[in-house]
């Protein structure tokens, strides 16, 4: 029997993802500096842990309604209005999920029919195209350049738009670029949403991270919010990766058909980490700001220590990563990244991994403590040099 057969043709289609391949080479190759998975170096903060161990005591260990906890709805919808001006209903307009992944999942599911359009801006995070794709739905490429910041212009919008588009798919801040959206940004190309009826799904899973100007939503603008759903999550703003607790914002009538899949193959989160998130959303708003400040340190230092080795790198406004050019270098990405694992044991992820339009840049998270990050940019520099010593440079 060849079991491959037996696979769905869609399964088979999707490509392992590219930070795990890295990531797994880092884990088999001692002594590694691994600056490749965006998970925050932080403990998660004590009164959320010990929420957890409180809610273990009293035998909080059964499920919980499918749209997760009420109080932990209540706190999702008092923070969003808190943090980010943002107005829903806790009861009819948000609900939890199994991390951000399961958000995106889920929504594209509920969205796509075969062959609908999702405009995806690439570089993009690995999981949005294998999700619309297992959806049956079709990929456009958005592309974006570092000169214009990796921000989305109406005119590079409009362009892509056809009678089959359903979907724009957003994260803001960027993973991979660090690229962020303005409010003035997001101005020029809300016409264009409301002019052709877009679904926009906005993943917005490190606004907490927004370093130079306010976090802005595309559901802060009345005139679109109910075309706008709205993904976000716990992992990233408060170094909750491993609790796997996010949720969605959106339109009731989206709410609803989303549950209905969430209803089957979900039940519901972890009730353990909902307790969790609960003190997280409740009374995080200072761990923010540590980590936060933490971060926009290791940015300054790691985007001038590119800078000086020549690897042209613009700082990014947002989340942890840095997208420096390596161009000069005459290498591909990955040619890049196996050469320096290799030959200096610094783990890094080829742009590629984020699509095409991710040739000839790197991605570098900046998650990690200084000491470290001062050790890679050493050997990145000795690797640098060397490679182009061999080109004669």
């Amino acid at each position: 029997m060849s079991y491959e057969n037996k696979l769905s043709e869609k399964v088979k289609q999707i490509k392992p993802s590219g930070i795990r391949k890295f990531f797994d080479l880092a884990s088999g190759c001692p002594g590694v500096i691994s600056l490749g998975v965006g998970e925050p170096d932080f403990d998660t903060p004590w009164h959320i842990r010990e929420e957890a161990i409180y809610a273990l005591e009293q035998g909080n260990t059964f499920y919980t309604g499918n749209k997760g906890l009420d109080e932990l709805r209540k706190e999702v919808a008092f923070y969003l209005n808190r943090r980010f001006n943002l107005e829903y209903d806790w009861n009819k307009e948000i609900f939890i999920t199994v991390g951000g992944s399961e958000a995106i999942d889920i929504t594209m599911r509920t969205l796509l029919n075969p062959n609908d359009e999702v405009i995806i801006p690439k570089p993009a995070y690995v999981a949005y195209e294998p999700a619309v794709l297992m959806s049956q739905g079709k990929v456009i490429d958005l592309n974006l350049t570092e000169e214009s910041g990796f921000k989305i212009t109406p005119e590079a919008l409009e362009a892509v738009i056809t009678d089959k588009t359903k979907v724009l798919l957003l994260n803001y801040p960027s993973n991979p670029t660090g690229g962020v959206m303005t409010k003035e940004d997001y101005e020029k190309i809300v016409p264009i949403i409301k002019k052709y009826d877009l679904i926009v799904v906005s993943d917005e899973i490190y606004a907490e991270l927004t370093y130079e100007n306010e976090h802005c939503s595309l559901a802060n603008f009345d005139e679109i919010k109910d075309q706008v759903i709205l993904l976000n999550g716990f992992s990233k703003a408060y170094s909750m990766t491993g609790w796997r607790v996010g949720y969605i914002a959106a339109n009731q009538v989206f709410i609803d058909a989303m549950l209905k899949i969430h209803q089957f193959a979900i039940i519901c989160p972890s009730t353990i980490s909902q307790y969790a998130a609960i003190s997280a959303a409740r009374d995080g708003d200072s761990d923010i700001e540590r980590m936060k400040e933490s971060f926009l340190q290791r940015r300054n230092y790691i985007v001038k220590g590119l800078n000086n080795l020549g690897l042209t790198c613009h700082s990014p406004q947002g989340a942890f990563y840095v997208f420096p050019s390596i161009a000069k270098c005459g290498l591909s990405s990955d040619e890049f990244c196996e050469r320096l694992l290799k030959e200096e044991k610094v783990a890094v992820v080829p742009g590629t991994a984020f699509g095409n339009q991710g040739e000839g840049f790197i991605r570098i998270s900046y998650a990690y403590s200084i000491e470290e990050i001062k050790e890679a940019l050493s050997k990145i520099e000795s690797f640098v040099k060397r490679v182009l010593t061999e080109k004669g440079n």
